[in-house]
């Protein structure tokens, strides 16, 4: 009897530890970076450009344009991933373009909102993109998730930025750039 006792206390004690983090932790933030070895210039057509994307991160299935501004900002555009065989919509809208310097993705992902805030800086003819994300949800058992998985989150960004930096330094950018 004394041990059911203590395996329900230490059950107990890790189910409100769990909610308490939805209650304590309201966002989870993280950052990225990676430099390329191409001018910003370049560098920033070729991350804007969103017939690439699927060229970078390959569990994008499908990138539609709902509404595009001719200034980008404001733009909303409909994503399909897939994920662990699971087919998951989402809506991406762009909060801040400015050109060779920034852009700010804003992605409602059914209980996932995520914020990506992406710089470019170059030095010597190399780009580095620094990214700066935050989750946060509008699900509490969710928001109790995502801080558990902030190193999950920090390296698939991380890998989507190295796959963009190997897909960029093999193309010939002056050829894609003109697309």
């Amino acid at each position: 009897m004394k041990t059911i006792k203590i395996i329900l206390i230490i059950i107990t004690v890790f189910v409100v530890g769990f909610l308490v983090t939805g209650l304590l932790v309201k966002e989870t933030s993280y950052s990225a970076e990676v430099s390329v070895n191409k001018s910003v210039n370049d560098v920033f057509k070729m991350f804007n450009n969103s017939e690439n994307i699927k060229k970078w991160i390959p569990e994008v299935k499908s990138f539609d344009v709902v509404n595009e501004n001719p200034g980008k900002t404001g733009s909303v555009y409909k994503i399909v991933v897939e994920n662990q065989g699971q087919e998951i919509a989402m809506t991406e809208k762009v909060l801040a373009y400015v050109k060779n310097e920034k852009v700010t993705l804003f992605f409602d992902a059914e209980n996932m909102l995520k914020t990506d805030d992406y710089l470019f800086t170059e030095k010597d003819g190399i780009t580095t993109i620094t990214l700066h994300a935050n989750c946060q949800s509008d699900s509490y058992i969710m928001a109790c998730v995502f801080p558990f998985f902030k190193g999950t989150f920090q390296e698939q960004d991380q890998s989507y930025l190295n796959n963009f930096k190997e897909y960029v330094e093999s193309e010939t950018v002056g050829e894609e750039v003109e697309k």
